[in-house]
C-alpha cells in the first residue's frame, strides 16, 4: 500500500502543486507571491525526489500495480505504476535536475513578472516526465507524453520580449506533433493487437505487423528526442529561458523517446528492420548534430546541437541491442548537460549576451563557472575519468560487438553506429575545446553598441565592471551538478547498479585506445588552430562549409521548401475553395430564396383584378398543357 501511494504521488504531487501554482494571479505580485510560487515549485520537485530516494533505499521489489479506469470496447485502459530499478534511476535524474532548475530559476528570473506561471509549468512538466517513466499503460504514458509537449510549448515561448520565442514554441509544438501522429497510431496498433494497453501485455503479445508498429513508434521518438529528420525544433528552442533548456535537454523531453524505446525494447529486439532504421537514424543524427555544433557562434546553440548528437549515441546503443548502455549514457548526459546549460546561464548573466564572439578572457573573472565548464565539457567529450567517458565507452564497445553480428541487429548496423560514434568522439572534442577557448581564454572583448546582439534572458542590470561569477542561488546548483558530472561514471563499478540496468562491467582494454586517440586529435587540432592564430575562431578552418554547418545542413530550408510551402499552398487553395465555392453556394442559395420570396410577396400583395387575371391566365395555361398532353398520349 505504501509503495502504491508513493508510486502514484511520484508524478501526482508535482502536477497538483503545479496546478495550484497556476491559480496564482497573473503579474509580479511582489515578493510574497514570488515566494509562494517558488515554494510550490521547489516543494513539488523535492517531494518527488524524496519519494524516489525512499523507493530506491527501502524498496526491494519493483513497484507494480494498476486498476482499470475505462474501457474502449474490449480494450481496458489501466491507471497504474511500474517502477523497477532502472525506472527509479531515471526518475532520480529527473527529480534532481528539476529541483536544481527550480532553485536556479529563483535567482535567474528574479525580476521576471511572469515567474509564478513559469515555476508552475516546470512542476507540471516534471510530473509529466515522471508519468512517462512510471506508467504501466501505454495510454497513461501517452498522457504524460502529450502534457510534456504542451508544457514545452508554454516554457519555450515564455519570454514574450523576444520575437524568436513564440516562433520557436510553435515550431517545437508542430514538429513534435508530426511525430506524435505516428506515435499514436503505433500505440493503437500495439494495443489492439495485444487486446490491452498494459505494457506487460503488449510485450507478451507482439502484433503481426510488428515492424510497422515500431516504425510508427519511432516517428514519435524522432520528434520528442530531436532525431533526424525531426530534430529541427531543438536548436531554435534556445529562445526559451536557459534553465528550461537544461530541463528539456538533460532530464525530460529529449530523454523521453530514448526511455520509451528502452521500455519497449523486447519488441524492438524481435524486429531487425526497426533496429536497422533506428541505427541509420542514430548515425545520421549523431554526425549531423556534431558537425553543426562546430560552426555555431551562439553558446546555447552549440550545446543544443551537442544534445542532438549525444541523443544519437543513445539511440545508436539501442539500435545495436544495448539498452543498458543507452540508459547509462542518458543518466550521465543528464548530469553534464544540465551542468553545461546552467553554467552557460551564469556566463550569459555575466556578459549580457549568448554569442561567443562577444566573450573571451572570462577564465580569471569567473573561476567557478570556468572550472564547471571544464568538467562539463570534459564529460561531454568523454575525457577519462569523467562521467561521459564511461558511458560513451560502453556505447562504443556495444557497437563494436554488434559488428560481429551477435546482437539482434544486422552486423552492418553495428558498423554504421560504431564508425559514426568514433568520428563523433573527435568532432565532439573539437567543438568542446573551441567553446572553452572562445569563451574563457584569449583577450576580453571590448563592449560596443552591438554588444547585446543575441538575447539575454537573465534580465540583470549590469554595471561597467568586469564580469563575475553569478550569485549563490545560481552558483550552487551548478557546483552541485559538477559532482555527478565528474563521478557518476564510476557507479558502473557498483554491482547493484550494473545488475539494476543489466549493464556490462566497464572495459578498460585496448579498445579505449582508438577513442582516446581521436579525442586527443579533435581537442589538439582545435587548440592548434587557436594557438596558431591567437584570438581567431578555429571554425574559420571550416571554410565554405562553415555557413552550411551553421545552418544545420540547411535541412530547415529543405523542409520549408518541400513541406511547409506545399502545405501552405494546399491550405490556401482549400481556403479559396471554401470561400468562393462552398460559401458562395450557401450564400447564393440564401440570396435566391430571398429574391424568390420577394417576387411571391409582390404577387401576393397585387390588387384583386390583377390577381384574378393572373389566376385565370394560370388556369388557361394549365388547361392548354393538359389538352396537349392528353392529345399526345
Amino acid at each position: 500500500m505504501i509503495a502504491e501511494v508513493f508510486g502514484t504521488a511520484l508524478f501526482g504531487v508535482p502536477v497538483l502543486l503545479g496546478l495550484a501554482g497556476l491559480l496564482l494571479p497573473a503579474g509580479d505580485g511582489g515578493r510574497p507571491r514570488r515566494r509562494l510560487a517558488a515554494g510550490l515549485g521547489i516543494a513539488g520537485a523535492a517531494i518527488a525526489l524524496a519519494e524516489v530516494v525512499f523507493l530506491l533505499v527501502a524498496g526491494s521489489d519493483p513497484v507494480e500495480f494498476g486498476a482499470e479506469v475505462v474501457r474502449f470496447g474490449d480494450l481496458p485502459v489501466t491507471f497504474g505504476v511500474s517502477l523497477g530499478p532502472a525506472a527509479l534511476y531515471v526518475a532520480l535524474a529527473v527529480t534532481v535536475v528539476a529541483l536544481l532548475v527550480q532553485i536556479y530559476s529563483v535567482g535567474y528570473l528574479h525580476d521576471d513578472p511572469r515567474y509564478a506561471p513559469y515555476a508552475a509549468q516546470i512542476s507540471i512538466f516534471t510530473g509529466a516526465m515522471l508519468m512517462v517513466v512510471a506508467a504501466n499503460d501505454l495510454i497513461l504514458l501517452l498522457v504524460g507524453w502529450e502534457i510534456m509537449g504542451a508544457c514545452s510549448y508554454l516554457l519555450i515561448g515564455h519570454d514574450r520580449r523576444l520575437p524568436e520565442a513564440p516562433r520557436a514554441a510553435v515550431k517545437a509544438f508542430l514538429v513534435t506533433r508530426v511525430g506524435d501522429v505516428g506515435f499514436l497510431l503505433g500505440i493503437a496498433l500495439l494495443g489492439v493487437s495485444a487486446g490491452s494497453f498494459r505494457i506487460a501485455d503488449v510485450l507478451a503479445a507482439p502484433p503481426e505487423h510488428l515492424t510497422i508498429a515500431l516504425l510508427l513508434i519511432l516517428a514519435g521518438v524522432a520528434g520528442k528526442s530531436a532525431q533526424f529528420p525531426l530534430h529541427t525544433w531543438l536548436p531554435d528552442a534556445m529562445a526559451g529561458p536557459t534553465p528550461i533548456s537544461a530541463l528539456i535537454h538533460a532530464a525530460t523531453m529529449v530523454a523521453a523517446g530514448v526511455y520509451v524505446v528502452f521500455r519497449l525494447f523486447p519488441l524492438f529486439a524481435r524486429s531487425p528492420g526497426a533496429l536497422a532504421v533506428l541505427g541509420v537514424m542514430a548515425a545520421i543524427t549523431l554526425l549531423l548534430g556534431a558537425f553543426s555544433a562546430t560552426a555555431q557562434d551562439d553558446l546555447k546553440r552549440v550545446l543544443a546541437w551537442s544534445t542532438v548528437s549525444q541523443i544519437g549515441y543513445m539511440t545508436g546503443a539501442l539500435a545495436v541491442g544495448a539498452p543498458a548502455a543507452a540508459l547509462f549514457h542518458l543518466l550521465t548526459h543528464a548530469a553534464f548537460k544540465a551542468l553545461l546549460f546552467l553554467a552557460a546561464g551564469g556566463v550569459i548573466h555575466a556578459v549580457g549576451t549568448n554569442l561567443m564572439s562577444r566573450m573571451g578572457g572570462l577564465r580569471t573573472h569567473m573561476p567557478v563557472t570556468f572550472w564547471s565548464f571544464v568538467i562539463g565539457l570534459g564529460a561531454l567529450a568523454g575525457l577519462p575519468p569523467l562521467a561521459g567517458f564511461w558511458s560513451k565507452e560502453n556505447v562504443l564497445v556495444a557497437a563494436a560487438h554488434a559488428t560481429e553480428g551477435h546482437g539482434p541487429a544486422p552486423a552492418w548496423v553495428g558498423w554504421v553506429v560504431w564508425l559514426a560514434g568514433l568520428l563523433g568522439v573527435a568532432i565532439t572534442a573539437w567543438y568542446a575545446t573551441r567553446l572553452l577557448l572562445r569563451t574563457f581564454f584569449g583577450h576580453p572583448r571590448s563592449r560596443t553598441e552591438q554588444w547585446h546582439v543575441g538575447f539575454d534572458d537573465a534580465r540583470y542590470e549590469r554595471g561597467d565592471g568586469a564580469p563575475h561569477d553569478p550569485p549563490a542561488l545560481i552558483r550552487w546548483p551548478v557546483l552541485l551538478l559538477t559532482v555527478p558530472a565528474a563521478l557518476l561514471g564510476l557507479i558502473a563499478f557498483v554491482p547493484a547498479f550494473r545488475s539494476a540496468l543489466e549493464l556490462e562491467a566497464p572495459h578498460l582494454s585496448v579498445s579505449v585506445v582508438l577513442p582516446m586517440l581521436l579525442l586527443a586529435l579533435g581537442a589538439g587540432s582545435s587548440w592548434w588552430l587557436w594557438h596558431t592564430a591567437p584570438g581567431a575562431d578555429p571554425a574559420l578552418a571550416l571554410g565554405r562549409l562553415r555557413p552550411f554547418f551553421a545552418a544545420g545542413f540547411r535541412i530547415d530550408d529543405l523542409q520549408d521548401r518541400f513541406l511547409v510551402r506545399p502545405v501552405r499552398a494546399f491550405a490556401t487553395a482549400l481556403r479559396i475553395v471554401d470561400e468562393r465555392v462552398v460559401d458562395a453556394a450557401v450564400e447564393g442559395t440564401g440570396t435566391s430564396a430571398t429574391r424568390f420570396g420577394t417576387v411571391l410577396s409582390t404577387a401576393h400583395r397585387a390588387a384583386l383584378p390583377r390577381a384574378a387575371v393572373a389566376v385565370l391566365a394560370g388556369a388557361l395555361v394549365l388547361g392548354v398543357v393538359a389538352a396537349i398532353y392528353g392529345a399526345g398520349s
